[in-house]
């Protein structure tokens, strides 16, 4: 993990944030020797929802009474 001091950080902005998507390699900018911000690459989270991802999963049915049956299907209500 690399660190830098916040006045290169400022002047070379744009650069690190293309060298941190390339490399994958954090970069830690100080304030006075002290660490003030983390910059990370970006992780695209897989657990947020695709619109239509799960729509081959769905099974739409025409009539939902027959395959209960009458009777189950007036026992449910």
């Amino acid at each position: 993990m690399k660190t830098m001091a916040i006045s290169e950080f400022k002047a070379h902005c744009l650069q690190v944030f293309s060298n941190v998507a390339r490399t994958k390699e954090s970069v830690i900018v100080t304030k006075r020797g002290k660490p003030l911000v983390e910059v990370i690459p970006f992780r695209n989270n897989d657990r947020t929802p695709t619109p239509g991802k799960l729509a081959h999963t769905l099974v739409f049915e025409k009539d939902i009474v027959s395959p209960l049956g009458k009777s189950a299907w007036s026992a449910c209500k």
